[in-house]
C-alpha cells in the first residue's frame, strides 16, 4: 500500500476507535504507531518517535502554561473570590432586567481572564448563580441555560485551554491568539447580555423583576409587576429587602478586586509585553495563590488544589503528546498534500471549505470533547486553510467558537453534564439545560459569523497593539 492509502485506513481505525468508546489518547496513539509501522515497515520506527515526540514536547518551556492556568483559575474559583466578583457585578446591576442572568454572563466574562476551563466556571457558577435565580422567581431552564451558555467565554476570553492547544497544534503564537481573543470574547458577552434582556422585556415572568426590591415595591409596566408579585416568594422578598442595605464586606471586596487585579496582571503582562504567556501564567498562579490564603483557604486545601489540578494537567498532556503522533503519521503518509489536492481538485471556494469544516466541527462537538476535536482536525484543516490564504489568526477564532458549541451539545456536551452534576437534587435534567442553552448556541455561532466575515473584530488587538 501507498502511504496516503496508509494513513487513510488509519483515519478510519481512528474513526472505528473513537466509535466504539475508546479513549481518544489511546485511538490516537495506536493509530499513529500502526501507521507508521506500516509505513515505514519497521515496528521500532513508531516506538523510538514516540520516545523522542514525549521528550522533546514535555521539555518544551510553553507547556509549562497549560498546568499553571488551570491552577490559576481553580484556585480562584475554589477560594470564593468568583462568587464575590459575581455579588459585586450583580449590585452594579440594579436595574437592568434579568440582572441576575446579565451578573451571570458578565461573572462568567471576568471569570474566563484567570481561567482557561469552561467546565470550571460551569461548576462554580452552577453552585451560587443558579440558587440565587431560583430564589428571585427565575424560571429554572431560563436559569441553567443562562449558566451553561455563558460558561463558554472562558475558552475564548484569555487565557483559553483551546488556545494554547491551538496555538501548540498550528504553531502559531499563543500569545496573539490571546489577544485575538479579547475582541470576540467582549462580542459574545454582548450578545449574550442583550439576548437575556431583550427576552426578560418580551416575557417578564422568564426573570421576576426585583431591583428596587428596598422600596418593597417591583418596577415595570402592570403586567409585569403583577408576574414579578406572583413569581417572586415572599420570604425572598423580605430577604432582598434586608440584603439591599447591607454593603459587601471588606472580605468580598478582596476576592472581586483580587480577580480584578490578576486579570490586569496577566493580560496587562501579556498585551504589554512585560510577560511571556507562560511567564504571565506563573506569576498569575502565584497571585492567585496569595489571593486564595488572604480569603482563607488552608494549606490541606491548597494542596488539594494542586492535586485536582494535575488530574487535568497529566490527561491533557498525554492527549497532546498523541496528537503530535497523529500528526507526524499524517504528514508520513501524504495526508496533508493529499486534501490539499482534493480541494484543489474540487475547486471550491473558500466560504463552501469553511462551511464544511464548520460542519465536521459541530458533528464532532455531539460525541467527543472540544480538545479531542482539535488534536482530530487542526492537523488537516489547518494546511488546507493555510493553502487557501485564510486569516490565520481570524482563522483560529472562528474555529474555536464552532468547536465551542460542542460544549453545549448533546449527547457529549461537557458544560450541560458539569451544571447538571453541580445541583444534585435540584430537578434539573439535561434535556432542560439543552433546551435553555440553545439560543447561546446560536450566538456563538453568529459570532464566529462576524468573525469570519469582518476578521478585524479578532485581528485588530494582535496586529495594531502588540
Amino acid at each position: 500500500m501507498t502511504g496516503i492509502e496508509i494513513a487513510t485506513l488509519m483515519v478510519g481505525l481512528l474513526i472505528i476507535l473513537v466509535a466504539c468508546g475508546v479513549h481518544i489518547a489511546l485511538c490516537l496513539i495506536a493509530a499513529s504507531m500502526t501507521g507508521v509501522m506500516l509505513i515505514t515497515g519497521n515496528p521500532m520506527v513508531p516506538v523510538r518517535m514516540l520516545q523522542s515526540t514525549a521528550f522533546q514536547f514535555l521539555r518544551d518551556y510553553v507547556f509549562a502554561v497549560i498546568p499553571l492556568f488551570i491552577l490559576m483559575g481553580d484556585l480562584v474559583g475554589r477560594c470564593g473570590a468568583a462568587e464575590d466578583m459575581f455579588k459585586a457585578v450583580n449590585r452594579g446591576l440594579r436595574r437592568i432586567p434579568g440582572r441576575l442572568a446579565v451578573a451571570t454572563v458578565i461573572g462568567n466574562a471576568i471569570f474566563a481572564t484567570v481561567t482557561g476551563v469552561s467546565v470550571a466556571a460551569a461548576a462554580a457558577f452552577s453552585r451560587f448563580a443558579y440558587p440565587a435565580m431560583r430564589k428571585a422567581g427565575y424560571q429554572q431552564q431560563f436559569a441553567v441555560g443562562a449558566i451553561a451558555g455563558s460558561a463558554v467565554l472562558g475558552m475564548l476570553i484569555p487565557p483559553s485551554v483551546l488556545m494554547i492547544v491551538w496555538g501548540i497544534l498550528a504553531e502559531q503564537s499563543i500569545g496573539q491568539l490571546f489577544l485575538a481573543g479579547i475582541g470576540p470574547g467582549l462580542l459574545l458577552t454582548a450578545l449574550l447580555c442583550v439576548y437575556i434582556i431583550v427576552s426578560v422585556k418580551r416575557d417578564p415572568s422568564l426573570a421576576p423583576d426585583v431591583a428596587p426590591v428596598a422600596t418593597g415595591l417591583p418596577s415595570g409596566p402592570p403586567a409585569a409587576r403583577s408576574l414579578s408579585a406572583a413569581a417572586t416568594p415572599p420570604a425572598f422578598v423580605e430577604r432582598a429587602k434586608e440584603n439591599a442595605q447591607l454593603p459587601m464586606t471588606p472580605h468580598e471586596w478582596l476576592g472581586a478586586g483580587g480577580i480584578g487585579a490578576l486579570m490586569l496582571l496577566v493580560l496587562g503582562g501579556i498585551w504589554g509585553g512585560l510577560f511571556t504567556p507562560t511567564e504571565a501564567a506563573a506569576i498569575g498562579a502565584l497571585g492567585a495563590l496569595t489571593l486564595a490564603f488572604l480569603k482563607g483557604m488552608t494549606v490541606r486545601q491548597v494542596f488539594g488544589v494542586f492535586y485536582d489540578t494535575a488530574k487535568i494537567t497529566a490527561p491533557l498532556l498525554l492527549l497532546l503528546i498523541a496528537a503530535q503522533m497523529y500528526s507526524r503519521m499524517l504528514s508520513m503518509g501524504g495526508m496533508t498534500a493529499a486534501v490539499q489536492g482534493l480541494v484543489t481538485g474540487l475547486d471550491l471556494g473558500p466560504l463552501e471549505v469553511m462551511l464544511i469544516m464548520v460542519v465536521i466541527w459541530l458533528l464532532l462537538g455531539m460525541i467527543i470533547d472540544s480538545v479531542s476535536i482539535m488534536l482530530l482536525t487542526v492537523p488537516i484543516f489547518w494546511p488546507v486553510a493555510n493553502m487557501l490564504g485564510f486569516d490565520p489568526i481570524a482563522f483560529a477564532i472562528v474555529g474555536i467558537l464552532v468547536i465551542e458549541c460542542g460544549l453545549l451539545t448533546p449527547p457529549f456536551g461537557m458544560l450541560l453534564f458539569s451544571v447538571k452534576s453541580a445541583l444534585p437534587g435540584q430537578g434539573v435534567s439535561i434535556a432542560m439545560i439543552v433546551r435553555g442553552s440553545l439560543p447561546y448556541v446560536g450566538l456563538i455561532l453568529l459570532t464566529a459569523a462576524l468573525v469570519w466575515t469582518f476578521p478585524p473584530i479578532a485581528t485588530w488587538i494582535p496586529r495594531n497593539l502588540m
